[in-house]
């Protein structure tokens, strides 16, 4: 088996995509921020001390995704043409959603991924004052689409 981020001599490199045709790729990955019950009814009420947390977490996700190659030193600098984070509330936590899309030469699995991670990290920021105990957990790739392995869906997820 060959990494494709390893050159011959085992020294890590950008893999190189020109020769490949853009196509249109989507994934999405799924995350889950762990709180207490007192930050879930401030989440619920708009009362957390810091503000709009779900606001500020959508936006840093988004942010995120478009800021991907700057922070992954092989990752390539593509187009991100759309940006999405959902968070959902629930008893013990925020589910927290992204799904990026691109028309490029390269999938945005990792865009995803960065969206999802910062998301969370944004509402850690922004709750930890309230409970010190939080926690993120099983951030993933749960979907994609486009490009030369086609379409995936993780097993027991769903779209």
């Amino acid at each position: 088996m060959s990494f494709t981020h390893l050159d011959s001599s085992g020294h890590a490199h950008m893999v190189d995509v020109t020769g490949k045709q853009p196509t249109v790729r989507t994934a999405t990955a799924r995350g889950f921020v762990r709180c207490s019950p007192e930050v879930i009814a401030a989440l619920r009420d708009g009362t957390a001390p810091k503000g709009d947390v779900l606001a500020v977490a959508r936006i840093a996700g988004i942010q995120a995704a478009k800021s991907t190659a700057a922070l992954l030193p092989l990752a390539h600098v593509i187009g991100v043409h759309r940006a999405g984070v959902e968070l959902d509330i629930v008893d013990d936590g925020v589910h927290v959603e992204a799904t990026v899309g691109t028309a490029d030469r390269t999938g945005v699995e990792m865009e995803a991924l960065t969206a999802v991670s910062v998301s969370a990290l944004a509402i850690v920021d922004m709750i930890k004052g309230m409970d010190r105990s939080v926690v993120i957990e099983d951030v993933r790739i749960v979907a994609k689409s486009g490009g030369r392995t086609g379409d995936w869906l993780r097993e027991g997820e769903t779209r």
